[in-house]
């Protein structure tokens, strides 16, 4: 029988009514008493990371879970991190970098209701995680959700209250879970060796744009940033106001060594600055980064890795294109 370590971070999964609202208040050997069926599918040892709300969750708590499943990663099949599900989609990305090539399941879960209520999706998701976990096929960092496997760096909140509260953005589900079996669809196991990582430049900002910003809000953010990543319109560009020079300003920035990284707000489809005037100027005139099909989630981490690891402006764009757990479909940038 597989050898599982189950994570427990806090998030809705483990929260309990208080006189302030939900916070998370059950560890992860108390969660996992909710589906002691679970014993029928893998053996599971508990470690209770932390206890928090997953607003409250920073890259040091990201650097951490990747340090965790590091240090046990010899001991065990596979693991299940319980998780809060606002910023679900950020650990997940960030931990695909932090740990590469992983040729166990890493699978983070949690669920929209406490496992405690009457009508929470917890015990499935739980259920579902844990035969992900103990899969010989499944590998890499992923979260399953409402019956769903979606790559670490292709998952986005997209629903604030319905179980089906993840999408995959621009990439197919790895897998689907019906009545508890795991029917698969992309083939995740890789060739290389695993590898851990344990630097992150938090300095990274997001600045997203809306009609009118106001240059000087660019500015500040460069100045207080090692690099900035810009959610922009459509299929992307920068705004020409009267008075408001911002390829002036990102040319600065650039040349003073600051990373600039254009991505859209719009969802589906992606980025291509080259389409329009607004963005061709930027793509080639200036040496600013683009998310093309990437999520911001996956896009903050991805910077935060790759500043990590380097400052040379060359290896930053190499390290940026080079796609790691299918984040980035094309790698020709």
């Amino acid at each position: 029988m597989k050898r599982v370590l189950m994570i427990g971070t806090g998030g809705t999964i483990a929260s309990e009514m208080t006189a302030e609202g939900y916070a998370p208040e059950l560890t992860a050997e108390k969660l996992l008493s909710y589906v002691p069926d679970i014993s029928g599918v893998c053996r599971v040892t508990c470690m209770q990371l932390f206890s928090l709300d997953s607003t409250n969750l920073t890259p040091e708590h990201w650097v951490e879970m990747a340090r965790t499943i590091r240090d046990h990663y010899d001991d065990y099949d596979g693991f299940v991190i319980s998780h809060g599900t606002d910023t679900m989609a950020y650990s997940a990305a960030a931990l695909s970098y932090l740990i590469q090539d992983a040729d166990k399941p890493i699978i983070l879960t949690g669920s929209q209701k406490p496992i405690g209520s009457e009508t929470t999706d917890s015990k499935t998701n739980l259920r579902d995680s844990f035969i992900c976990a103990s899969s010989d096929t499944l590998s890499g960092v992923l979260i399953v959700f409402n019956g769903k496997v979606i790559m670490g760096t292709r998952a986005r909140k997209t629903h604030s209250k319905s179980f089906q509260a993840f999408s995959s953005i621009n990439y197919p589900f790895v897998a689907v879970l019906q009545d508890g079996i795991l029917l698969q669809y992309i083939h995740t196991k890789s060739d290389k060796k695993p590898a851990f990582y344990d630097r992150l430049d938090t300095r990274v900002g997001l600045v997203k744009m809306i009609p009118g910003t106001d240059v000087s809000l660019i500015s500040y953010m460069l100045d207080h940033h090692d690099a900035l990543i810009i959610e922009s319109f459509g299929v992307g560009g920068l705004p020409s106001y009267d008075g408001e020079d911002f390829y002036s300003v990102i040319e600065t920035a650039v040349e003073n060594g600051k990373t600039v990284l254009i991505t859209t707000q719009v969802q589906h489809e992606g980025s291509d600055l080259t389409v329009y005037h607004v963005g061709h100027r930027l793509k080639q005139s200036l040496k600013v980064l683009e998310a093309y099909d990437m999520t911001t989630e996956a896009a903050v981490a991805k910077l935060m890795w790759v500043l990590g690891q380097s400052r040379d402006p060359e290896e930053i764009r190499k390290l940026f294109y080079t796609p790691v757990a299918y984040d980035i479909l094309s790698s020709n940038r």
